[in-house]
């Protein structure tokens, strides 16, 4: 599958960045590119040459509103993040064209954290935008929750993620759920913590694009996953995780049969790969909710058999009896043994209501302060009260 990145604001362009590394490996040591082209798009200049992989010219890094903020920033105001994207959505788009496999694109991509004013503010317009100029060309959203700190201290947070939320729910194809505190590591630096999600949210995508477009015909997988069946799998509120078992050192076995150990070890390798996937998805979810499931097995072509494939479907739907499963190996010469798991179509996340509910009671109070009144209402009927940024 060939995708077309574009991150919004600080936290959207570092994430780009981190695809752009992952695209400069699978050319070098797979001979491919899964991305047609990455872009970041910015309302701040130190935002924007703080990236390290985007190409530096103003095509790939793209600075809008520059009249207005003085290449400073939003200031956290998502409407102004919107307003601003919306005013130059077409600079935006006539850049993106210049990519050198913009027609090879299956998807659009786009990244941004929810509780800033750039990203929050233009990824749903942009999206937007994207659905109305290419119609049948999906456009998937990666959105990146706050920390638990910037909830506690930071009122406009809360404010900014709801609205972000709902505005690309109503619009992309599909929304990819990050949520950052399950990956903070709480002695680590900041930029070590942040460069470490960065890299989380971006690799399981890795040899998911990747089995798509190979060519050799050895790393072919006998069950292909290809674009069609991620564009099938992806839709609503979704979750990617990754699991990874090391293969240990062995030397070439000569004799007549394999000891029924070994074949216990392979089995386990693969299933542990899976509960890593499971335990490690971008945000804890119900598995029983889920619509539709998605993995990739990859590993040496000896390491997949048709029992492994079987039984982590087995496993799998056990714990998401609900869901449509669709699988594929891809089989490389690696010393691990990886799977990749997406999981869509996710009727209720309860941490997504709480945004909602808590912007829902922080919009009645700045009315009521502005003396338009209180009244405690349903969330069902106070979910209009919540700004759509498009």
């Amino acid at each position: 599958m060939k995708l077309l990145v574009i991150g919004l604001g600080q936290c959207g362009g570092r994430i780009a960045d981190r695809f752009a590394r992952l695209n400069k490996r699978g050319h070098a040591l797979r001979g491919m590119d899964t991305l047609a082209g990455v872009f970041a798009v910015n309302t701040d200049v130190a935002d924007l040459s703080g990236l390290r992989t985007i190409r530096p010219d103003y095509k790939h890094r793209i600075l809008i509103g520059a009249q207005r903020t003085n290449g400073h920033g939003v200031g956290k105001i998502s409407e102004l993040g919107a307003e601003i994207a919306n005013e130059d959505v077409d600079k935006i788009i006539d850049a993106i064209r210049t990519a050198e496999g913009f027609y090879e694109t299956d998807a659009f991509l786009l990244c941004a954290g929810a509780a800033g004013g750039t990203g929050s503010g233009a990824i749903g317009v942009l999206t937007k935008h994207l659905k109305e100029r290419y119609i049948g060309k999906p456009v998937y959203d990666v959105v990146v929750l706050p920390f638990r700190q910037e909830e506690t201290t930071e009122t406009r947070t809360i404010y900014n993620t709801a609205t972000c939320l709902k505005s690309t729910y109503l619009v992309a194809d599909a929304v990819f759920l990050i949520d950052n505190q399950r990956y903070v590591k709480k002695d680590s630096p900041a930029e070590n913590n942040l460069n470490t999600i960065n890299a989380k949210v971006a690799e399981p995508f890795y040899n998911m694009l990747c089995a798509g477009e190979e060519t050799k015909s050895r790393f072919v997988g006998s069950k292909t996953l290809d674009a069609g069946d991620i564009i099938q799998t992806l839709t609503g509120w979704t979750v990617i995780g990754g699991g990874m078992s090391r293969l240990e050192r062995r030397l070439p076995f000569c004799g007549p049969k394999r000891d029924f150990r070994d074949k216990m070890i392979e089995t386990s390798r693969a299933s542990h790969a899976m509960d890593q996937a499971i335990s490690e998805l971008s945000m804890t979810i119900d598995p029983s909710d889920v619509g539709r499931a998605l993995y990739l097995l990859t590993a040496p072509a000896k390491e997949m058999s048709m029992d492994i494939l079987k039984q982590l479907g087995d496993n799998l739907k056990s714990l998401a009896p609900n869901s449509l499963i669709r699988s594929g190996d891809y089989p490389r010469d690696s010393r691990q043994v990886d799977v990749t798991l997406i999981m869509s179509e996710i009727g209720s996340i309860r941490k997504i209501t709480d945004y909602f509910t808590k912007a829902i009671d922080l919009i009645s109070v700045m009315k009521a302060k502005r003396g338009l009144g209180y009244q405690t209402r349903r969330l069902e009927e106070s979910f209009d009260e919540i700004p759509v940024l498009l």
